[in-house]
């Protein structure tokens, strides 16, 4: 098989003029072509004003293939297609006893679930919120009525907290083995739409992942294993060093040598409780901010020019970075197309922000997180899970800024830029629910911060048009970018670097950020577990 890069064909080209394209680069007759697959399909918007085609990455099948390939060597966009098939772990033993035990089911935990269940293992699940469909209700529970439920919200549940989020399934993550394919195909063997396999920025949206997550589940029961909702983990049994079991909430205790911590990056209860333990953790960077709102006709104007609206192209998106001349980074993370703030919290009296978007990305405005990034070593000193406090304490505050009741505070970015409270909404209209107390945000993150943020906004004003507009609107307070902690592991063997037994992995543990990464970290982990298994099997410890 073959592989063509830089193919390029205008946005409203049929398939005949796709296959054309491709005999003509390759020199080839029809006949000689017997199938092609796309593998990868973008688009170049940043000269908005010129034609904007799609660029495609093809895999094609061909008749005398080795003559062909010699014929066309030297150009640099042919070239042999590399292996992309995920090659599976071997099957678990017959006699097996023991069965691993995954804590958290958002996409890491998923993924090492429905490997170790393909493979055999029977994995027990241990998830602490409820399944999709209950969580979805209780988390409308929120945004409807303003009440919380601490074990069941935007962050614990099935489907994790990349669940209610734009649904993202693209990373910047190195993947030599393509485990990012099978997380795509798993996906669309579940019900995603098959296009996610190929264009350069897929997403599912938060109503489709909801079957998409349920439909996994489902297959991971069917093959041996066992995922127990409201089953909250409140200790990690650990002797000489090494994993012997878990303690639930409700006393049930279960015993197994080998537990994946597929945490999300709201467990504090659970990353509190590691760090007592002796477990070794590690203080990492994070970053604190606000959400931006803007009407999506202004982003997709501001990048696609006069294709803003074209329905190849969809909502257009953006990605911003500014550093601050007091040395911070200003940069926009999850930048939601066409979708809304919600609230994310998953603790009483406290008001966090994320976003959202629905496959279609066709609400009324975009928005996007604009954070600071921030380092322990200068901002949250001292223990390693000092980062945890930081955030309470900022979310906590943006609860008695929102009246108490959580709503979020709210501030139109002129008002922000010139320091004065916000009294009046403009034509854009938050999207937040509860909904937002408008005032004044200048206390609601450290002062560094809100210093970076009123010089990067201007900046980025001048890259995106009218991204400084007077009555664009923050949002705050973002604290949960990622995890404030990484939970060190092995890098050869995946385990903790003290623990036995204990493999840290996904987004809470530091090793993920986002969907797609944490599914490929999940696989990695499942992947080290068993071959720990099977080594323990072959020294004859598991029988």
């Amino acid at each position: 098989m073959l592989r063509l890069t830089e193919l390029t064909l205008p946005l409203d080209h049929s398939e005949e003029d796709l296959r054309q394209a491709i005999l003509a680069v390759l020199q080839i007759q029809e006949s000689q072509l017997l199938a092609f697959t796309v593998f990868k399909r973008s688009y170049d918007a940043r000269k908005k004003n010129s034609v904007i085609s799609f660029v495609y990455i093809i895999d094609v099948e061909l008749a005398n293939e080795e003559a062909i390939l010699a014929n066309l060597s030297g150009k640099r966009n042919i070239s042999r297609s590399p292996d992309t098939h995920y090659y599976p772990m071997p099957m678990a033993p017959q006699r097996l006893q023991s069965r691993p035990v995954i804590i958290g089911f958002g996409p890491c935990g998923l993924f090492a679930a429905l490997i170790l269940a393909q493979q055999g293992y029977r994995p027990i699940v241990l998830e602490r919120g409820r399944e999709v469909r209950q969580r979805t209700q209780d988390t409308w529970g929120l945004w409807r009525k303003n009440i919380l439920n601490v074990e069941s919200n935007v962050q614990f549940g099935e489907g994790g907290a990349g669940l209610f989020s734009d649904g993202k399934l693209y990373s910047q993550i190195k993947d030599p083995k393509f485990y990012g394919r099978k997380v795509m195909h798993e996906f669309v063997k579940a019900g995603a739409p098959e296009e996610i396999l190929f264009v350069s920025k897929p997403h599912i949206g938060t109503f489709r992942l909801t079957g998409v997550v349920a439909a996994m589940r489902q297959e991971i029961i069917a093959l041996g294993g066992e995922v127990r909702f409201e089953s909250q983990v409140v200790d990690v049994l650990i002797d000489d060093k090494s994993v012997k079991g878990v303690a639930l909430a409700n006393g049930d205790v279960i015993e197994t040598e080998h537990v994946v911590l597929a945490l999300g990056h709201s467990a504090r209860d659970t990353f509190r409780m590691l760090h007592d333990r002796g477990v070794f953790i590690e203080a990492k960077p994070f970053a604190v901010g606000f959400r931006v709102e803007h009407p999506q006709s202004l982003i997709d104007k501001a990048r696609l020019g006069k294709y803003a609206g074209h329905p190849q192209l969809g909502a257009a998106d953006y990605k911003l970075v500014h550093h601050a001349k007091n040395g911070r980074a200003v940069y926009s993370f999850c930048m939601c197309p066409g979708g809304t703030v919600v609230a994310a919290t998953s603790e009483k009296g406290r008001v966090v922000t994320n976003g959202m978007s629905q496959y279609s990305r066709n609400e009324r405005n975009a928005n996007a997180g604009i954070v600071v990034g921030i380092t322990p070593e200068v901002d949250y000193p001292g223990s390693p899970i000092a980062g945890i406090a930081l955030q309470e304490s900022l979310e906590s505050h943006a609860f008695a800024l929102g009246g108490e009741d959580y709503c979020a505070p709210a501030q139109l970015v002129g008002d922000f830029i010139k320091g004065k409270a916000s009294s009046q909404l403009g034509q854009v209209e938050p999207s937040y629910k509860p909904g937002v107390k408008l005032g004044d945000l200048a206390s609601a993150l450290p002062g560094y911060a809100i210093e970076a943020i009123r010089e990067a906004l201007p900046a980025f004003g001048k890259t995106i048009k009218h991204f400084d507009r007077e009555d664009a609107v923050l949002t705050g307070v973002e604290t949960r970018t990622s995890s404030p902690i990484r939970i060190t592991r092995d890098r050869e063997s995946l385990q903790s670097l003290n623990t036995r037994g204990l493999y840290p992995a996904g987004e809470g543990a530091g090793y993920a950020g986002g969907i797609l990464s944490a599914g490929v970290d999940g696989i990695k982990v499942a992947e080290a577990l068993i071959a720990a298994m099977r080594e323990d099997f072959d020294k004859g410890v598991l029988v």
